[in-house]
């Protein structure tokens, strides 16, 4: 591997008008790379995490301690993605999901509504990329009584793609925005400090910061959980959750040599060791992306660490075009939020239900979601059905006809079909429903003709 130079990149960062902070951050991560880091942590770096504090076992008094706490807490969304992968071209938070309502529309509720019943101020502050802020403004702008005191957002950075073989900054004249990517949403730290807004947002007395993704309406904040933060004064804590066989593939909570928490994603383990790294009997806990920051000892940490918090390094190889995996191959180097877990002194990870982990990746999990399997409550959380038992019917949809959101509404014109007594929907080939059709417990529905299957109005699928 050649020992590249970091000046051209530093004049590339700076050219497109990138913070001192975020390059000295890339800058540390690159002489990473160049050193030969992988990012892998092996097994013996990552034992497994038996016992965890469990938020059932959280009490009265951290109910108190949070209800005390409220007025200094703030709710921070991940919103940088656009859904590319589920084929849409804007921000996915505005994606309809729900009772006519965008991820968005319930997020802004459910923040009304909270305000309302303690009189906290409880700002939303978003983590936008380029390519997300302008829509989403604009949206927010639709909620003239949403006010608060701190903005509403700050940026993301990007960052430049690196040519494997001479370490170099990647170019590509036919599409130069290939040339850049996102940085992971480990580039949350940094984005804080540089935009100002973490000293805007401790200059207004806030000091706890709920931060999760756009697109998990599970995550609301929890006053319990807020309590046990600010009483047992925590200054990280990652919620996690019970490992099933869909989180096989998922960043898991692990313990290092020297007793720390930490977090491997996927992309962190040795090739050779990927079928202990699925094995959800030994690694039981997966991170939900729910985190809790306490903003006063971040910013301590980050002055202390000249802004670079340190997180570990995920190097991601892939081609300079993602739509054509035969051009050229680049690294690109990300972090994890998550992963602040592991250098923070006193981080905790706390369990909770599965409920608090309802994320849309796949138009599947977004057809269970539009369905009346869930319920929108009055204070605008998402709840299963009242009269629905266990857990959340399992769909899965042929990503020959379903993959792209446009396809997949098509293919549904009426709306989601009736879920709330589905235990597994599975759709093969291609099939249209139509309107008021009903889906009771394991259910395949196969088409193996040419062209599309229309399911009738009314039509009571069982198994």
């Amino acid at each position: 591997m050649a020992i590249a130079d970091f000046t051209p990149f530093e004049r590339k960062m700076r050219a497109a008008g990138l913070s001192p902070a975020f390059i000295d951050t890339f800058h540390f991560y690159y002489d990473r790379l160049v050193e030969g880091a992988t990012g892998y942590i092996a097994r013996d770096e990552a034992q497994p995490v038996d016992a965890l504090p469990d938020y059932d076992e959280l009490g009265e008094a951290m109910r108190r301690a949070g209800e005390d706490a409220l007025d200094r807490a703030i709710v921070l969304k991940l919103n940088g993605g656009l859904g590319t992968s589920m084929g849409m071209q804007g921000p996915k938070s505005l994606l309809t999901v729900k009772d006519d309502l965008s991820f968005l529309d319930i997020i802004v509720r459910q923040l009304l509504h909270l305000r309302r019943a303690t009189g906290a101020r409880l700002p939303l502050v978003l983590m936008n990329s380029f390519t997300t802020r302008e829509d989403t403004l604009a949206a927010l702008a639709e909620y003239p009584e949403f006010t608060q005191d701190v903005p509403l957002d700050f940026l993301q950075h990007m960052e430049p793609k690196i040519w494997t073989e001479s370490l170099a900054p990647a170019t590509w004249p036919d599409d130069p925005e290939k040339e850049w990517c996102p940085p992971g949403h480990g580039d949350i730290y940094t984005a804080l400090v540089a935009s100002g807004m973490l000293d805007d947002l401790l200059a207004h007395g806030y000091e706890y910061a709920f931060v999760s993704n756009a697109d998990n309406l599970g995550a609301v904040l929890d006053v319990a959980i807020l309590g046990f933060v600010a009483g047992q004064r925590i200054p990280f804590l990652m919620e996690v959750a019970d490992r099933t066989a869909a989180d096989r593939k998922g960043g898991h909570l692990a313990r290092s040599s020297d007793g720390r928490l930490i977090l491997r994603e996927s992309a962190q383990c040795p090739p050779d060791e990927e079928a202990a790294f699925q094995d959800i009997q030994l690694y039981r806990y997966f991170n939900t992306n729910n985190l809790w920051i306490n903003l006063r000892v971040l910013a301590e940490i980050l002055a202390e660490r000249s802004g670079v918090l340190g997180l570990p390094l995920i190097r991601n190889e892939k081609p300079v075009d993602p739509a054509k995996p035969s051009t050229p191959r680049v690294f690109q180097l990300e972090t994890a939020m998550g992963a602040a877990l592991a250098v923070i002194d006193g981080a905790h990870a706390l369990r909770v239900p599965r409920s608090r982990f309802v994320p849309v990746k796949k138009n599947s999990d977004l057809l269970v979601l539009m369905s009346d399997a869930y319920d929108l409550r009055e204070d605008f959380g998402l709840q299963l059905a009242a009269d629905r038992t266990g857990a959340p019917p399992v769909v899965t949809l042929d990503d020959r006809y379903y993959l792209l959101y446009d396809a997949m509404t098509a293919r549904f014109p009426h709306g989601a079909p009736s879920l709330r007594r589905c235990d597994a929907l599975t759709v093969k080939g291609d099939v249209v429903f139509g309107r008021d059709i009903v889906v009771e417990g394991r259910v395949v529905v196969e088409n193996d003709g040419d062209g599309a299957l229309r399911l009738a109005d009314g039509s009571r699928l069982r198994a």
